[in-house]
């Protein structure tokens, strides 16, 4: 049944929304349909529309005004509290949940291991991982495990300094399914029990590489090292939650990235192509970022399949005062969703929305027409460094190997937590 979420005050629009099935709301359905139950409810009920999810009743915010209006957050309306709702047990003070003042000092303090020099190291440490393991892949591969597994080892060498221990891949798998368990405490066999298991596995690995003494150009050294003007530091706590999220955010969201770029070019052989071309004009060998930077076919194909394929498909927020979105009153505490995969799908901002054209990026986008990786205060810190990692990983493929599809094959993503294929996608890689 159709009703308000709550009863608005003069010059503002009441929230109209459903509670879906007893008990359970819409949370399976969602998790089943995705982005097309969202595009159903954006077409029913507009921009700013309430459902049960989890146990609780969420606003869902769609289209490039309103993700606008919630990540500039003017009032400071919008908390991280969102995430916490999701991640808290699992990635406790990572930044993503961090705050106004506390964020900001958190940022500047971590942006010292994001600078244009350790990128550059950063890169080089990929490339290196890269051309090391992409040679010993097999001709019949399934690609996001295999993704997988390289971006965890390109994490590990790139932040740690060393190679990865086979157990984190299990431990992030867990924490990151964790977080949209329907069952939401720890029965054995659960999704929840193996986050929890996951995290305290996580928390050991980096406590036993924490040293104040590390030398070296990789991120946990520069976050153990990192210092303000005033001297401020992280407490080694601080250290632990942070390697914990940025480990998970850059493998995870690197792997999805480029298993859905390896897809739509599995489809379309002629963008394959263009981007091959590209790749041997520029340079055979690894490349530094200024000529990772001169990849602009590989740079639009990159963006595009973002668009497609959103890693990180709705960011979520808590409203901690009362407020509003598109003129809609969102009462206090509401947990608020900004459907970022549904925005890069509708048909409003993008024609024929689900075709591959990379095409579309060869102009100037809308600010927030297109936000793969968020906007304003918390908009992704490594975004950089990301985008030449799945570079450098797609040059050294596109050298080296052509990959095609099964005859017919269509990838159906699984939309439980991020969206991965739920057949792994299979592919044949044949060497150039």
């Amino acid at each position: 049944m159709v009703r308000e979420l709550a009863v608005a005050p003069a010059g503002l629009k009441p929230v109209m929304g459903d509670s879906g099935w007893p008990v359970l709301g819409h949370t399976v359905p969602m998790l089943r349909r995705g982005v097309d139950l969202q595009l159903e409810r954006y077409r029913r009920y507009g921009p700013v529309s309430w459902a049960n999810m989890f146990g609780t009743k969420m606003v869902a915010a769609v289209g490039p005004e309103a993700a606008r209006e919630v990540f500039v957050n003017k009032d400071k309306a919008f908390s991280q509290d969102g995430w916490a709702f999701f991640l808290e047990k699992f990635f406790p003070r990572g930044l993503m949940l961090l705050d106004f003042d506390e964020h900001l000092f958190h940022r500047r303090l971590m942006q010292e291991a994001f600078t244009a020099p350790r990128v550059s190291a950063y890169v080089a440490r990929t490339a290196e991982v890269v051309h090391r393991e992409i040679p010993t892949w097999p001709e019949h591969l399934d690609v996001y495990p295999a993704l997988k597994s390289l971006t965890l080892d390109v994490a590990a060498e790139v932040f740690m300094g060393e190679p990865s221990d086979p157990r984190l891949n299990e431990a992030f798998i867990g924490v990151v399914r964790a977080g949209t368990s329907i069952v939401r405490f720890p029965v054995p066999g659960g999704r929840w029990s193996a986050g929890l298991r996951g995290r305290r596995r996580l928390e050991e690995y980096f406590r036993a590489g924490m040293s104040q003494e590390r030398v070296g150009d990789d991120l946990f050294t520069a976050l153990c090292h990192a210092r303000l003007e005033d001297g401020s530091t992280f407490s080694q706590e601080d250290v632990v939650n942070h390697m914990i999220f940025l480990m998970m955010a850059a493998h995870d969201t690197a792997t999805i990235t480029t298993t859905a770029v390896l897809y739509h070019l599995g489809l379309h052989p002629e963008w394959q192509e263009q981007a091959r071309e590209e790749a041997r004009a520029v340079c055979s060998g690894p490349l530094p970022v200024a000529d990772l930077d001169r990849l602009e076919v590989l740079d639009m194909v990159i963006r595009e399949s973002l668009r497609l394929v959103t890693p990180v498909p709705s960011p979520a927020r808590r409203a901690i005062a009362d407020t509003e979105i598109q003129g809609h009153f969102v009462p206090a505490g509401t947990l608020v969703a900004v459907t970022l995969w549904l925005n890069h799908l509708l048909p409003e901002y993008w024609p024929d929305p689900h075709r591959f054209d990379p095409l579309r990026f060869a102009g100037e986008i809308p600010r927030y027409n297109w936000l793969p990786f968020g906007a304003g205060a918390h908009k992704c810190i490594g975004l950089r460094f990301g985008m030449y990692e799945v570079k450098t990983l797609l040059h050294q493929l596109l050298l080296s190997r052509r990959w095609h599809l099964p005859p017919g094959y269509e990838v159906r993503w699984d939309p439980t937590a991020l969206p991965v294929p739920m057949d792994n996608l299979p592919m044949t890689l044949t060497r150039t």
